[in-house]
């Protein structure tokens, strides 16, 4: 039988929404304040100069400049370095 005669197995056959996290600007790209940087869950990396998180732990450039990405003491940093 291909079929499924009673629809109860298609209840719990369904997939989430992707949530598009990630990396949004990478490094050496020019940001503006307010763009989004990393859309994350959790601490992944942390909001370093020029950067600051949402409630959502989102990183978000705070002024307008480049985007570098540092570690320092095993932790990964987001920093704007303020454009020329």
């Amino acid at each position: 039988m291909a079929h499924t005669k009673a629809q109860k197995a298609a209840k719990g056959n369904k997939d989430s929404i992707s949530k598009r996290l990630g990396v949004k600007l990478y490094g050496g790209e020019k940001a503006r304040a307010g763009n989004v940087i990393v859309r994350q869950r959790g601490m992944t990396f942390r909001a370093g100069k020029g950067a600051y998180h949402g409630k959502d732990y989102t990183i978000h450039a705070a002024i307008d400049g480049e985007v570098k990405f540092i570690t320092q003491k095993g932790k990964k940093y987001v920093t704007i370095m303020p454009g020329q």
